[in-house]
């Protein structure tokens, strides 16, 4: 374990082979987190005649359309990602939220909130989950608040992914990937301080209640806003039974049957007072209401019967396709359109952003404002990122948007990162008002739970930025972009990792019980925290350590440095690609021989032809090989 940590956050094999490379600069002589200077190649305005100025305006109004076109496909294929991984794995997030005994352990409540909210794709999905369960009284709020703060990481997954779409570009790819990741890092070092202090002391939980019993809110509906304009083709496509997920969750027999995909939009409840039995006078609704007649009790019940009016219009409404072919067919679909329509869409701004446009937007955007009140541009920006995130309402969706931005140098990594932090508390914003249009008995339960996301995002932001040495996500993330500019497979082990293998190491050390859970883990962080130290102490007082620990030189270099595991994967690579290209090479000498032989046929057809004697001997020979088969035919 010791040997695996520090070979993940080693940068580069240096002479000491530092891992402080993940929070130290480059060098001052180059500088890789600069702004690239995106120059104007085409030919100045003032150098157009009449002709070529109109062809510039239309040809610049049809780049605008088209990088609007591609935008809303791009919104509306992530909200068809959502769609698709709740059908691949949406019953299994209903199961694993069903397990309260599990849930009551903090550490398996946040990674099942990460879990869940990966496998559904948004936060704001796994949410309402919680909020369900807690509305119905299956957890209590205490027990769902470290969930809540998994669905925060969980959500942090998507512009990561879109991040590693850039990967081309070696500049490219470090800035965007770090862009991508400072939100990652937040969500993290916010659960590692909160998680442990709403443990011992109930710190969210005592002050979302004490909002909630001081004020008294009235409730409302959750606005629409960018839905308007994406569930015409959003809902063309697919539409979901939001309430089986739940359902299961909340342990109902009938939901676990039924598919997620809707097929009636429109249905009519009828409720009628109606007789029916019950099996004895202890099971009436009221003692006024019940009578006996021989063997059989009699009540007065309401009875509900749902009546089906209108059937959905989407594509998969008529498919008798299980639940998991849907969604795969979706998640193929939704992922080919999202990176096509982000390459095209990094390719518009590439050739849009460029001279005076690019020195304008980019002043806007990174400019701060002059002394002494420089310190409040990042607090707009914040406000920014949250407007915008509730206008879109999603979180994923905002900064995936800014993603490519940033890898393309339009914006900067510290100005990335206030938006990002705005688009935590713009996805809280919706998720309060969704509360809000909740019924009056279960009103405060939701609102609460909502509350408890929004104080996290805010308690975070006040450890993680008004100090700009306690922006450390912001170091974090640029060291880990020039880990993935060096060494490109990093970015898969880094999501990989993170979300996927740390989480499940935790949850199945969290179902064995305390007491494995402490007696692994307790080892584990203590170590990684003594590794944390002395990288400390090497990169500001090594003479503080001895001789020995000065550097990292007395391990092999594969246990302190990526160079050598680097090689590794170049060998598996280039063998893969020999492989493929052996098998393509294979298959075009099968083409190509296939061809000679009945080119050559063809010469001895005509030959015959042309000579008797040789088409009594083809013929004869011919019959040999008939025969021949046959026997072997016979002999099988």
């Amino acid at each position: 374990m010791y040997s695996n940590f520090l070979s993940l956050v080693t940068v580069k094999a240096s002479p000491a082979h530092s891992t402080m490379a993940l929070i130290e600069d480059e060098p001052e002589d180059m500088d890789p987190w600069d702004m690239p200077e995106l120059k104007d190649t085409g030919v100045p305005w003032s150098a157009l005649d009449t002709k070529g100025k109109v062809l510039r305006v239309f040809v610049s109004v049809g780049k605008i359309v088209l990088l609007l076109g591609f935008l809303y496909m791009f919104i509306c294929s992530l909200d068809i990602l959502s769609s698709a991984f709740q059908l691949v794995g949406g019953k299994t997030a209903g199961d694993i939220f069903q397990d309260n005994s599990v849930l009551s352990n903090p550490l398996a409540g946040l990674v099942i909130g990460v879990l869940v909210t990966l496998l559904v794709q948004s936060s704001s999905t796994s949410s309402s989950i919680v909020v369900s369960m807690v509305s119905s009284g299956l957890l209590t709020v205490q027990v769902a608040v470290p969930i809540i703060m998994g669905t925060n990481i969980g959500t942090s997954v998507t512009n990561t992914l879109v991040a590693t779409t850039q990967a081309g570009d070696r500049s490219t790819f470090r800035r965007a990937f770090a862009g991508a990741t400072v939100h990652d890092f937040f969500n993290w070092l916010s659960v590692l301080v909160l998680l442990p202090l709403e443990v011992a002391t109930g710190y969210l939980y005592e002050v979302t209640k004490l909002i909630i019993d001081s004020f008294k809110i009235e409730s409302g509906e959750a606005p629409a806003l960018l839905n308007v304009i994406t569930d015409p083709l959003t809902e063309s496509i697919i539409q979901l039974d939001q309430s089986v997920i739940s359902g299961i969750a909340t342990g109902d027999p009938e939901a676990r049957n039924k598919s997620l995909i809707l097929k009636w939009c429109q249905t009519f409840t009828n409720t009628t007072l109606m007789n029916v039995t019950v099996p004895g006078p202890e099971n009436c609704t009221s003692p006024t209401l019940c009578w006996v007649d021989g063997n059989y009790t009699f009540t007065l019940k309401n009875i509900s019967e749902t009546y089906n009016v209108q059937k959905c219009t989407h594509l998969f409404v008529n498919v008798n396709l299980p639940d998991l072919a849907v969604g795969l067919i979706l998640l193929t679909l939704s992922l080919l359109v999202l990176c096509s329509c982000l390459v095209l869409i990094v390719k518009l701004l590439n050739s849009m952003l460029k001279g005076q446009v690019a020195a304008v937007i980019k002043k806007i955007l990174n400019t701060d404002f002059p002394f002494p009140f420089g310190w409040v541009t990042g607090y707009i920006a914040i406000l920014v990122g949250a407007a915008m995130t509730f206008i879109v309402q999603s979180s994923s969706v905002f900064t995936s948007a800014i993603t490519p931005l940033v890898g393309i140098g339009v914006i900067s990594i510290e100005r990335a990162y206030p938006l990002s932090l705005g688009s935590n508390i713009g996805t809280t914003t919706t998720a309060i008002l969704a509360a809000m249009a909740s019924p009056g008995d279960t009103l405060a339960n939701a609102l609460q739970i909502a509350l408890v996301h929004f104080l996290f995002n805010i308690t975070g932001i006040v450890l993680w930025y008004p100090i700009p040495f306690t922006r450390i996500p912001i170091r974090l993330a640029k060291g880990l972009g020039s880990i993935t500019a060096k060494y490109r497979w990093f970015a898969a082990v880094y999501i990989i990792c993170c979300f996927f293998v740390i989480p499940l190491f935790v949850f199945s050390l969290s179902l064995a019980g305390w007491q494995v859970l402490v007696g692994v883990g307790v080892p584990i962080l203590v170590l990684l925290i003594i590794i944390l130290i002395i990288n400390m102490l090497q990169k500001r007082k090594p003479s503080c350590l001895p001789a020995a620990l000065r550097s990292w030189d007395f391990l092999p270099l594969w246990a302190h440095s990526l160079a050598p595991w680097d090689k590794v994967v170049g060998v598996i690579t280039a063998k893969c690609c020999c492989c493929c290209k052996c098998c393509q090479a294979a298959s075009d000498d099968q083409e190509h021989g296939v061809q000679e032989s009945a080119e050559k046929n063809k010469k001895a057809h005509t030959a015959v032809y042309d000579n008797p004697a040789m088409s009594a001997d083809k013929e004869v020979e011919d019959e040999i090989k008939i025969e021949l088969k046959i026997l072997k035919m016979t002999r099988l």
